[in-house]
Formats: structure tokens, C-alpha cells, sequence
């Protein structure tokens, strides 16, 4: 009888590691011929959606393009915004997303692969009020306004960089620095990636010359958290994009300011 046991429940342990690898989303990648993508399209130089085309261009675009071609697939980006990028990987709507700030309350519902880069926070202001903003400690008082963009980690942030502050939390498309400058916002913040993209672009705004950076944050893509078959297969494939210096030439290419 006690033989008879550990036989069904080794068959049963192997039965359910045929069907664990069988649910996976690369078995569902691999037979439909399609990653599917999930991606905000809002967040230079990372990810960028082109209205007029629907086309997306972007660091994480070519992370991405470079995954499904070596998985031999076909790339499909997946529209998201940060308040539903982890819903839409729990949910099936897309298999993995671009990168995202690692961070416990995501890991909670979540998975995450490998990080292979990371960045800190900074504050954006318009140059007009240079002045009146030199440090992280003058952003913290009753009549100035910070934004951040709903669902990010910079939402979390504000709230907690800035207790004393007025808190503008805009919900995508819009944009927190956008509040910035349409003057409904005395500041943002934002990674340093980012804010040196922003500054290049809009000649009335800067960084505020604080001494550093704050939380310091992995980036890395969410994943179906229970899907071990998966992430084993995106951080393998990391690890050898990384020995082949794929990461660090894309970085270049995009000019991010890795800290």
C-alpha cells in the first residue's frame, strides 16, 4: 500500500509538471507565433507611441523586437497605462510588458524578470522658477503643487517625498510634467532617464540641482507571477543579451543615464 502511494503521487507531482509547462506563456507564445506586448507608449525615451501611425518606437520596442525574434515570433505592442499594466499581465491580455519600476506592491500580484538597468528620481520644474527651487526639501511645503501620473511609482512617490505638498495626480493620457507646463503644477517628478529626455525637449524646463537622486530602482519586465517556465526563459535570455552587450549598446543608442 505504501508503495502503491509513492508511486500515485510521483505520477501525480509529474502530471502536474507536464501541465504547469503546458499553462505556460511560452508554450502559448511559441504555438500562436505571437508575444504579445503590453505597453503605456508615454514614457521617453522607453516607449513612444506615434498617433499618427499607432506604430511605437523606443529602448523597450527594440528589447522586445529583439525577444520575439529570438523566440522566432512575431511581436504584437499591447496598449496599457500604468494604472492597469499589472491587471493586464494577470489577466492574459498580453504576456510580458516593457520595462517597469520593481517595486513590492507590483510583486504582489506579479512576477518580475531580471533587471538590466537601473535609475533614480529627480525633479522637474520650469526654468522660471529655478530660484525658488534648489534642493528636495523646498519642493516639501504647503503652497507648492507636485504631479505624477496615476498608477506609476511616482505616484507613490510624491506622496512620500512631500507630505506637506499639494499632490496633482492626473490620470493617462495626461501627463504630470504637462502639468508643469501649463503652470497647474509647480513641479514633477520623474527617473532621471526620463527628465534628461524632457529637458532636451522642452527648453523652459529643468532639473532642479538637488545633491542626488532618490530611490535608486531595478527596472525590469512584469511577468505572470506564477509562470516559472516563462520568466525562467526571459531572464536566460537577459543573462546572454547581457554577456553579448545588447543592453549596454541599446543604452547608448537611446541615451539613457543609467545610476
Amino acid at each position: 500500500m505504501k508503495l502503491f502511494k509513492i508511486v500515485a503521487t510521483t505520477a501525480l507531482l509529474a502530471i502536474s509538471a507536464v501541465q504547469a509547462h503546458a499553462q505556460s506563456a511560452l508554450n502559448d507564445i511559441l504555438s500562436s507565433g505571437v508575444l504579445k506586448v503590453g505597453t503605456t507608449g508615454d514614457w521617453n525615451p522607453m516607449t513612444m507611441r506615434d498617433i499618427t501611425t499607432n506604430g511605437y518606437t523606443g529602448y523597450d520596442i527594440d528589447v522586445m523586437t529583439a525577444l520575439a525574434a529570438d523566440l522566432g515570433v512575431e511581436v504584437e505592442f499591447v496598449p496599457t497605462d500604468w494604472k492597469t499594466l499589472v491587471s493586464g499581465v494577470t489577466s492574459g491580455q498580453y504576456h510580458i510588458t516593457g520595462s517597469a519600476s520593481v517595486s513590492a506592491s507590483r510583486a504582489k500580484a506579479a512576477g518580475y524578470s531580471d533587471s538590466y538597468f537601473s535609475l533614480v528620481t529627480v525633479p522637474l520644474i520650469l526654468k522660471e522658477n529655478a530660484d525658488r527651487f534648489s534642493s528636495w526639501d523646498d519642493l516639501n511645503a504647503p503652497d507648492v503643487s507636485v504631479a505624477a501620473t496615476l498608477g506609476t511609482t511616482q505616484e507613490t512617490q510624491v506622496k512620500e517625498f512631500f507630505p506637506n505638498a499639494i499632490h496633482r495626480i492626473v490620470e493617462a493620457p495626461a501627463r504630470d510634467f504637462q502639468e508643469v507646463l501649463s503652470g497647474r503644477a509647480d513641479a514633477n517628478i520623474t527617473s532621471n532617464v526620463e527628465a534628461n529626455k524632457l529637458v532636451a525637449q522642452y527648453d523652459q524646463m529643468m532639473i532642479v540641482p538637488v545633491e542626488e537622486g532618490r530611490a535608486p530602482t531595478p527596472i525590469a519586465m512584469l511577468l505572470p507571477q506564477a509562470d516559472q517556465v516563462w520568466i525562467n526563459y526571459v531572464n536566460t535570455w537577459i543573462a546572454l543579451k547581457q554577456e553579448q552587450g545588447f543592453f549596454e549598446e541599446l543604452g547608448a543608442k537611446w541615451q539613457l543615464i543609467a545610476e
